[in-house]
Order: C-alpha cells, then structure tokens, then sequence
C-alpha cells in the first residue's frame, strides 16, 4: 500500500524494522520474517548476535500476546508453524492484489465503567415508583418523630467488608521429656531456706558469732543421725539468718492475711450488721419510746429483782398476816377496770405538756456544718435525709449530705460531699432511690442512694439555664393525674433568689423550664390626710428573690411563693405572666409557706420579722398573727396528724402551738442552748416524735409527751365583725 500526499509525493509510513527491503509485507509477516532471518543468521559476529536474540525475545513476545495463555508451552512449535503460514502467504499474494484499496472501518470499543453511581431519581411511571414513594414517606414519618427521642442518633459511615482469610501456622514439633532426681530432706531444708536469706554486707557478716553448730541431719543409707558441725562464722551466721527470716516470713504473712480479712467485702458486710445489732440493743429504749413501744427490760436485773421482792413479801406476810387481807380488799376495790382509766386520764390532764430528748443525729463529719434542710424517704419512713450548709454568705463552707437510718443513729448510712453548701433536698416519689439537692451557688443535682459513689448521678453544671443564685427551696411534685393518666409520674421544682421558679426536665441531662419570673410589686400604702405623695423609688432589679415555695396538696397546679421583700404570691403552673393573688402581712423576708394537709384552704407562713401568720387563701389580711419572743423564725411546719398543731423553729427556741387550746401562747417551748441556733424542724410521718436541726450540726430527736391530738379535723370558718375568724373543732 503507498500513500500520496496532494502535491504527489510518497508519504507511505515505513516499517520500524524490515529484514529484506525488496519484500512488503503485513506486519505480522516482516516480523516473522524477521525473526527467520536473524534466527539463520544468528551465529556470525558478537554484535549480530546480540540482536538476533534481542529481536528473538521481541517476536516471542509478540506471539504470547497473539497465542491463548494455554498454548504458550508450545512456543517453537507453534513459531515454525507460523512461519510456514508466512510463505504460503507470500504466494498467494499477486500485485493486482496488492494495487486493490482495502477499507479500513474504525469501531469504538466497550465502554469500561471504572465508577458506577446509580441514579437517586426514578422515573413515576416506572415499576418501583410506587414502593419507593412508600419508603420515602416511612422515612419522613421516621424523621418527623426523631427529635427529642434518645433512641435515634445521627451517625455517617461507610465500611468495606474485609474478606475472609484463612490463616495456618506451623511450628515445630513439642518434644516431652522426663526428668527424675533425688533429693533428701536436708536439701529441701536448705534451698527453702536459701531463698529466704537476704545478702548481708561484709561488717554485718564478720559480727556474726562463730562455733555455733547447724542442725543435725539424717542420711537413709547408714540411717543414722549424723551430726554436722562447723566452727566457721559464715555456716553460723547463714542459720541465725535463716531462722529469723523465717519467723519475719511467718510474722508477713499473718499480716497479709489480717489485712485481707479486714478488707473483704464479706466482713465489711458483716461489720455492718453487727454493728447495727449493737446500736439497736444500746438505743433499744429510747427507739421503742419512738416507736411507741413497750419498754423491754433486761432478763438478769428482772430475775434479779423477783427474786428480792419474792423475799421481802415472804417476810412481809409473816409480819402482817393479819393485815393481808384488808389490803387484798382495798387492791381489788381498785383494780376495775373504769376507776383505772379514769385515774389514767386526769393523770394526763394533770401533766403538762413536753418534749423529751431521745437521741441526736451527729458525727464528726457533721461537727462545724448548720442543718439547713431535712426531708423523709416516701418509701422507707426509717431513712432521714439531712443537708448541712451555711445561710450566711460570708461564712460558706462545702456542703455535705447525710442518711441517717434508725437502725444506726451514731453514724449516717450514706454521705454524699458538695462542692458548695447544702441549701435544699428532697426524696422522690416514683423512684424512691433519688436525692434532688439544690446548693448555695444555684446548682440542683441528683443522687443514688443506693450506690455508696459519692458522685452525683446528675447535675445543672452542663445547663445553659441554671439558677444563678442559692437554691432555697426544691420538691418533687406528683403530677396531675388527668393530665399524665398515671399518679407516679413526678416533676422536679425549685425557687432560686435570682426570682425563677422552674420546672426541671430529668433525662441524660438535667434541663429547666421558667415557671414564673416572680417580679417586684409595689407596697400598698395607705395615704394619710395632708400628706405629700412620696416619690416612687428606682428599683435595682425588676426581679424579687425567692425564698420558698409549696404546692397545693390536691391540686399540684397551684403553689405559694414567699419573697425577700415579704409578700406571697399565689401561682398558678398554666400562667407564668401573673400572679393570681398576693398576701401582704410580713416585713422581713418570708422564709417558709405551707399549706394544711386536712383544711386545705388554710396556710402558714413564717419570715424574719419574728412573726408566724395564718392564712386563708380567699383572704388577702391574715386571720391570726403568732409572735411569741423576739427571734428570727427560720421554719414552720404542721402536724401530719392534728389541723390544730405546727412547729415553729426559732433561733433561740422550738414552740409548739395547738390552736384548739390556746392562740396567745404555745403549749410547748424548748429552749436552745446559749451558743446553738434552731434552724429547721420535721415531724415523724408514723410517730409522735419532732426532729429539730441546730447550727451546731446536731439533728435532735424528740417525743411528745402528753400533747393530746383532736380526735377530727374538722374546720368551720365564721365571719365575724368585718373579721375572718378560724374556729377549729375538735
């Protein structure tokens, strides 16, 4: 074939290599030709042999390429074939087969997908669009519910399965052996003892006594004893060595031994018991006085005892035989049954009222720290919770939180440390297991009190909206049970004094929600003839500080909060705007609300004018004012058994008031010591017991001693003179 250019001339591309320049060939003939030519040729100079085999390589390449990969074995066999092909080509050919114009068709080969992306698009006519579309509204559905729910996660990822492998080692072959020796006693003795023997220094080992002689030995064979002895210092000094360091070895592992005793889960768990047993058989009359118990008396004084008053009425009845029968007449003319309770009552008529010291709650953790709240597990009515913190601001410490159980008055069962003081704590209702606590510096965290970790399961210090002052007051408050369906179901709340009631979200997290802003209101004075109008004073902050709170007991979505400024707002869950009324009767700062369990229209208040103030809820003036003695009254509570009776905790004494006997004084007034302040009181839930907490760290536990509670609970308000009056029925 020739190729002319335009202008005529030879453009024809030539061959990279021919053997005969007189021959055109196809290019798989001049290569076989060429591999021929040199292959005959192949035995003349050093250079044309080199560039036979050079040439030989590249046609045998070129053949592997042609040939299927299985007939490469045949290599010479299949070359001499195709060179006989060659010729018979060469003949065949003619020049008007050569002068003939060949086409040549160019075809675009298989595309080769090197990254294949499906489309993310189908058409709505096709066969799946239907399933699709489904899948796609499942997913919709899916992700229109993820928010808020802790069971779906956001997460990319792309893996590739590993292949699997199979993996064979070889080692070489475990040759056993056995290996047997004889050893008498006195080699044992010796190579125990030499592992003993610590090495001594040169000073130590010359100041070793010498002529002491070793220990007699034994051989099996003569079986007789043959006493060894040496008069070398070394063989001296080697045997005191191993002697004592024997008995050090002994003396080490009896310790080792004590020591994993008195460390083993076991004997702690034993300890404990014993210890319980121990202070329950120390305080077993004053915790049967608790409970309201009959006193036991001990066995040994009662035998003891009988067997006396046995002798002395023997003698006695010698004595007086003729007088036994009178008093006989006179025991059984008083022993009826109706003279004796009628004694039993005008003694108690007789008796006045008292509160008697059982024990107190307090250890050498607590010694230092102010009682600041205390409340009962809802479950188990034996475990106390107590926090201890300061109210002063200049006299901080770190907070503390203590468990105490009556079966251990000495010592608290769990102790929990904060960082700063305990001002707040509450049980929860629905999992009885939880301590809410609200500190000094705005903080609420949870804890387990069945885990001994002193770590808190929960705390604020990762919410964006903590309080940023002390938390004063936090309860755990059973929802509205036609709200939720279900009466367990709790929601955490506190007041704080930067003015905030909220509502806390207990999830992985602890969350809050406001509430109530509680804002400034404005002291109404009456204005006076003749009187100017006095300027309105610029108020620093629009907010008022909350010092406490309660919850309505039948209808948790009604609360009171008391205020630094005195007054008491009336609340309402549904409106966070408002307050539904305000009481103002205090001066000073109100430091505790609550309501009464049995009259529920009714509440107490206490503040630090000295002063307690009954309440009723339709009345905005307060019913009746106790103030008894000029101190601080820093708690209040009612009676869980009487709507006549409350405690109130004074910084100088503890009073006990029953409104159906008098309402000038109380009926009890306990007095505190000179260097101790009373800072918050509870009533036993099942017991006619009062606790008391002291700023000494002391949790005071006392009886009270006939104080007659009212057999109802009846109350019937009169409206008299322009003046609502509480009359309380008995």
């Amino acid at each position: 074939l020739q190729v002319f250019d335009d202008a005529g001339r030879d453009v024809t591309p030539h061959p990279l290599f021919r053997s005969d320049p007189n021959a055109a060939v196809s290019r798989q003939g001049k290569l076989l030709a060429s591999s021929a030519y040199f292959g005959d040729t192949g035995s003349g100079t050093y250079g044309s042999s080199s560039t036979s085999i050079s040439n030989t390589s590249t046609t045998e390449s070129i053949l592997d390429e042609t040939v299927e990969p299985g007939s490469r074995r045949d290599t010479t066999v299949s070359l001499s074939d195709v060179q006989g092909r060659q010729e018979e080509i060469k003949e065949e050919l003619t020049k008007e087969d050569l002068d003939k114009s060949v086409d040549i068709y160019l075809t675009e080969t298989e595309t080769i997908w090197i990254l294949d992306m499906p489309s993310v698009a189908v058409s709505v006519e096709s066969e799946d669009a239907g399933r699709i579309l489904e899948r796609n509204r499942i997913y919709a559905d899916i992700c229109k519910n993820r928010a808020g729910n802790d069971r779906f996660v956001e997460k990319m990822m792309q893996t590739i399965n590993g292949a699997t492998k199979n993996k064979e080692v070889q080692c070489e072959q475990i040759i056993m052996e056995d290996k047997g020796m004889t050893v008498t006693s006195w080699d044992l003795y010796d190579s125990f003892n030499a592992l003993e023997v610590k090495p001594m220094s040169k000073a130590e080992g010359s100041g070793a006594t010498a002529g002491r002689s070793s220990k007699p030995r034994t051989t099996k064979e003569h079986d007789q004893t043959m006493p060894v002895s040496s008069h070398r210092g070394s063989t001296s000094s080697s045997t005191m060595i191993s002697e004592s360091s024997v008995l050090a070895r002994n003396h080490e592992e009896d310790e080792c031994h004590s020591e994993a005793i008195l460390t083993s889960e076991k004997f702690q768990q034993d300890l404990f018991v014993m210890e319980r047993i121990l202070m329950e058989n120390i305080f077993q009359p004053k915790l049967a006085a608790y409970r309201q118990f009959p006193v036991l008396i001990d066995p040994a004084v009662t035998s003891d005892t009988s067997g006396t008053v046995a002798a002395m009425k023997e003698a006695e009845q010698k004595e007086h035989g003729e007088e036994k029968n009178d008093k006989e007449e006179q025991k059984e003319a008083f022993t009826d049954t109706s003279i004796l309770s009628d004694v039993n009552k005008m003694l108690e008529e007789i008796a006045p009222p008292r509160l008697e010291r059982l024990w107190s709650h307090t250890c050498d953790l607590t010694n230092g720290h102010s009682v600041s709240s205390m409340a009962w597990s809802k479950v188990n009515p034996d475990l106390l919770a107590v926090g201890y913190g300061a109210f002063d601001f200049k006299e901080q410490k770190k907070g503390l939180v203590c468990c105490w159980s009556l079966k251990n008055p000495m010592w608290p069962e769990r102790t929990f440390r904060c960082e700063h003081g305990v001002t707040a704590l509450d049980f929860s209702m629905a999992s009885p297991n939880l301590l809410a606590v609200g500190t000094y510096d705005g903080s609420v965290a949870i804890y387990n009190v069945r885990s001994c970790k002193d770590a808190a399961l929960l705390d604020s210090s990762e919410s964006s909206n903590k309080h940023t002052g002390p938390v004063w007051q936090l309860r755990w408050v059973e929802q509205d049970r036609s709200a939720t369906g279900d009466g367990k179901a709790e929601r955490l709340a506190c007041i704080s004094a930067d003015g905030r009631v909220t509502e806390w979200l207990v999830q992985k997290r602890l969350d809050c929600t406001d509430l109530m802003k509680i804002k400034r209101t404005e002291s109404k004075k009456k204005k006076l003839p003749g009187e100017k109008e006095r300027k309105i004073e610029a108020l620093i902050s629009q907010q008022a500080a909350g010092m406490c709170f309660d919850f309505h007991p039948k209808d948790t979505n009604f609360y009171l909060a008391g205020t630094e400024e005195g007054h008491i707002h009336k609340c309402s869950c549904s409106s966070s705007e408002q307050f539904l009324e305000t009481y103002r009767g205090h001066k000073g700062p109100v430091y505790k609300v609550a309501w009464n369990p049995f009259s529920t229209d009714m509440f107490l208040s206490c503040s630090a004018d000295w002063s307690v103030i009954l309440w009723h809820q339709d009345s905005q003036t307060p019913l009746l004012t106790f103030s008894s003695t000029a101190a601080v009254v820093h708690d209040v509570m009612w009676s869980p058994k009487s709507p006549c009776i409350f405690a109130a905790a004074k910084e100088s004494r503890v009073e006990i008031w029953d409104l159906s006997v008098s309402t000038l004084d109380p009926v009890i007034s306990y007095v505190a010591s000179p260097r101790e302040k009373f800072t918050s009181v509870l009533f036993a839930t099942n017991t006619d017991c009062l606790l008391v907490g002291d700023s000494k760290g002391e949790v005071g536990v006392f009886e009270l001693q006939n104080l007659a509670a009212p057999n109802g609970n009846k109350v019937r308000p009169i409206r008299k003179r322009s003046t609502l009056v509480q009359y309380f029925i008995p």
